[in-house]
């Protein structure tokens, strides 16, 4: 059976589907409980950078320029041990990759799902 890299909100409801369930913020989500969270970790390392999350700023029309930038800091050697632990975790099993994010499809979990998943480089 194929293994599927999947992102949504931490605030969702867990599904029997979701896999090993990962938070890839580098800040802990405002107003969840540790507890209610439901998650089997938190990798903040995987996260953007401070300077590139502020630049951003969560705004659609600067997705494209995020992704691109994103996608560079990921091959700093730096990240090379979180990339491969998060590799190995959607290696053999499901992986949901949880954000706080309110727009998750302009998230750095949906260009990590993508990229995971081989999608696009």
């Amino acid at each position: 059976m194929a293994t599927q890299v999947t992102y949504r909100r931490i605030r969702d409801e867990p599904a029997p589907s979701d896999g090993v369930r990962v938070l890839v913020d580098r800040i802990w989500p405002r107003g969840v409980r540790k507890d209610d969270a439901h998650l089997d970790e938190w990798l903040r390392e995987i996260a953007p950078s401070t300077e590139l999350r502020r630049w951003y700023g969560h705004d659609p029309a600067r997705f494209t320029e995020f992704r691109r930038r994103y996608l560079a800091e990921l091959r700093e050697p730096e990240r090379r041990e979180p990339v491969r632990h998060l590799r190995a975790l959607a290696r053999d099993r499901n992986v949901t990759l949880l954000t706080a994010t309110r727009d998750v499809e302009h998230s750095q979990a949906a260009v990590l799902a993508e990229w995971l998943s081989g999608k696009r480089s």
